[in-house]
């Protein structure tokens, strides 16, 4: 599987790129610890040496053979993973990485556009001096700490393939919104991003839609949050408004224009909380305020990827192991490269049957990718 998405001449690509290929040959080249870092993420919970050796299976596997492959003490592999660092699985997570839904597949479009959804998590690190000082942690009630220091990690996932196609990673005190600004600068016309109200801004609004993409973002009511300035009412119930940059860029910075839906969720309880969305969709036509609301509900598949992520393939409440901040990176994106892979057999595997990929099981995928593909060399995949 890992070959397939991340094909071995593509791995020395970036690795050169990167300038980690090697002077002299060695027991762990580069192009091995690639592998090793998704591999990690695949296994998550096996030592580095029972990792290692379901990798040098697998690859002794896809090269037919004709490659042997020693296993390694857990020094060496450590070393080997410091030599190549984060920078090239990060950059074969950016090469590879991209939304997957063909044109109607269920789920993935809304009004012509694919739709996408942006959000943000953490996930705990390895307890050591030099992880706490570069990620830190979070706080919690009578001026305590969290019991471990944390990485954030801010994506894009496709709403309908559970795709995560771009992410930024940084530090717990790098804010979901500053990690956020590239993403969003890499939209593209042709998609709708959804987001929730933690995004809410003039700023990064304006930023979003500079992209020529569609957006649909919750934002708070206007007494808290931006406050929507009234220009007509349209016939579905929703009404076009303005909205003004800060005070301070107003004599630089033109105001917008945004279509705001206000809805409620009849859902049995008797407090019914009062939904604010705006939009860059601004003809009913195209799109009347219902279909919004209904729309905007796909924006949980991120929570949903997130589990996936977190609970599934890492482990529920599990750390990530890297002892330094480098390889706490390469960790993450190995983590990122992994499920974007598993991913990809899962729209496949969809595509093929003509199913939505929401009715194919992410645990039996796992499953099905943990599983050694060598058997004490039963049989070769070379084609004849």
């Amino acid at each position: 599987m890992l070959t397939r998405v991340f094909p071995p001449e593509l791995v020395d690509e970036v690795i050169a790129e990167a300038g980690r290929t090697e002077q002299r040959r060695r027991s762990l080249p580069a192009r091995s610890m690639a592998y090793f870092a998704i591999g990690m993420a695949l296994h998550s919970q096996g030592s580095y040496e029972d990792v290692m050796a379901q990798l040098t299976d697998g690859l002794a596997w896809s090269a037919g053979w004709e490659e042997a492959y020693v296993p390694p003490s857990k020094s060496g592999i450590f070393q080997a993973r410091e030599r190549l660092g984060a920078e090239p699985v990060e950059a074969l997570f950016r090469r590879v990485a991209r939304p997957l839904a063909q044109p109607g597949a269920a789920g993935a479009w809304f009004a012509g556009r694919r739709l996408v959804a942006i959000d943000g998590t953490c996930l705990d690190v390895a307890d050591t001096p030099v992880n706490d000082e570069h990620f830190g942690r979070a706080g919690v009630s009578k001026g305590e700490r969290a019991a471990f220091p944390q990485a954030r990690v801010v994506a894009l996932i496709e709403c309908g393939t559970h795709v995560m196609f771009d992410a930024e990673v940084g530090p717990y005190t790098t804010s979901e919104v500053a990690l956020a600004g590239p993403l969003l600068d890499r939209l593209e016309p042709g998609m709708v991003a959804l987001a929730d109200r933690g995004f809410g801004g003039f700023a990064l609004w304006a930023r979003a839609a500079a992209t020529g993409a569609d957006l649909l973002w919750r934002f708070k009511d206007s007494a808290t949050g931006l406050r929507p300035h009234p220009i007509r009412d349209l016939p579905d119930g929703s009404w076009l408004a303005r909205i003004d940059p800060p005070k301070a860029q107003r004599a630089t910075v033109d105001s917008l224009t945004v279509r705001v839906v206000d809805y409620t969720i009849d859902d049995g309880r008797e407090s019914e909380a009062t939904y604010r969305l705006f939009t860059t969709i601004l003809d009913p036509e195209e799109a009347t305020a219902e279909d919004l609301a209904l729309a905007y509900a796909q924006r949980w598949e991120i929570e949903s990827v997130f589990d996936e992520l977190k609970t599934h393939q890492r482990g529920p409440k599990m750390v990530l192991r890297s002892k330094s901040p480098a390889l706490v990176l390469q960790e993450i994106w190995g983590y990122l490269c992994c499920h974007y892979a598993i991913r990809t057999l899962m729209a496949e595997t969809a595509a093929t049957g003509g199913r939505d990929p929401d009715q194919v099981s992410f645990v039996a995928a796992l499953r099905i990718a943990r599983r050694s593909i060598a058997h004490q060399g039963d049989f070769s995949p070379s084609r004849p």
